[in-house]
């Protein structure tokens, strides 16, 4: 089996450090690849940084060119783009922010979530709202600390999300979980110290994605995950050359973006493909 992980930003370092969480969590057998996004946000923090996030990431799937893949894991805590995610491919697709608060919906009645910047709690609450997992959040609290900032202080991070997730808890929640892909790591110290259950996002997708495999179960496409309608789009400005994604392990690919597409969303070749070809474009 293999899964292909999105980074939701264009910086490799947190993509390498996101995919060693998401083997540590893999079964024997499961092979794990990142994807980073040709362009796009450093880091997505805001309304702004999210759908310019989602477009890079659809476009990174859409040009991909590497090895079958047998479902998508989409590592950006609260951003959007799941839903275009799940009508441009075949195989099964995985939010990490529905996954971690699904799990942590069987762990106990009310969980928390502890992420990065305040100003990104609006769009969690949304993710959670849209996911129909809300009414069992207690709390969004941030830390404070910028996505690029986790890394550079572990002590510091980890004070940070020591406080926010007291308050977490002070708020009713009985479980809580890592509001960013970046906070991968974290779990283990965090959980002991609070004792309460910590989920991380990136191990939950991983494990719920092998599981939908393992069943035979992908994307339902009767009603609102239907393939896209034929039509022509333009990914990009005609004529523009940019970055084309990076697979982790993989040589950098560039190719000319503002191709017309044949109306499924692939720049060329037959489509959409299912789950036995386990990718979602071929040229």
């Amino acid at each position: 089996m293999r899964i292909v992980v999105t980074n939701c930003n264009t910086t490799r370092e947190m993509t390498e450090e996101i995919v060693r969480g998401a083997r540590g969590a893999a079964a024997p057998g499961t092979t794990v690849a990142g994807l980073t996004p040709g362009w796009g946000p450093e880091s997505a923090e805001g309304w702004l940084d999210s759908y310019l996030s989602a477009a890079a990431v659809l476009d990174a799937l859409r040009t991909y060119d590497g090895p079958p893949y047998d479902a998508v894991v989409l590592a950006g805590f609260g951003e959007h783009g799941r839903e275009g995610v799940r009508e441009l491919v075949d195989v099964p697709v995985v939010d990490i922010t529905e996954a971690a608060a699904h799990l942590a919906c069987l762990l106990g009645r009310r969980y928390g979530v502890v992420t990065t910047l305040d100003r990104s709690r609006g769009q969690i609450e949304d993710s959670l709202e849209t996911a129909g997992v809300a009414r069992n959040c207690a709390a969004v609290v941030g830390t404070g600390l910028g996505v690029l900032d986790l890394a550079a202080d572990p002590a510091r991070t980890q004070a940070a999300f020591l406080a926010a997730a007291e308050r977490v808890r002070d708020a009713g929640a009985e479980v809580l979980v890592l509001g960013c892909a970046g906070m991968t790591g974290l779990q283990r110290t965090v959980g002991r110290k609070l004792g309460l259950p910590v989920v991380d996002g990136v191990g939950a997708a991983v494990k719920l994605a092998e599981s939908l495999v393992g069943l035979g179960l992908t994307t339902s496409r009767a009603g609102g995950y239907e393939k896209p309608l034929p039509k022509r789009r333009a990914w990009g400005r005609p004529g523009r050359t940019v970055p084309g994604p990076g697979v982790s392990g993989a040589p950098e690919a560039t190719d000319a973006r503002g191709l017309r597409d044949r109306g499924d969303g692939c720049p060329g070749g037959s489509g959409v493909t299912g789950v036995r070809e386990g990718r979602g474009c071929r040229g």
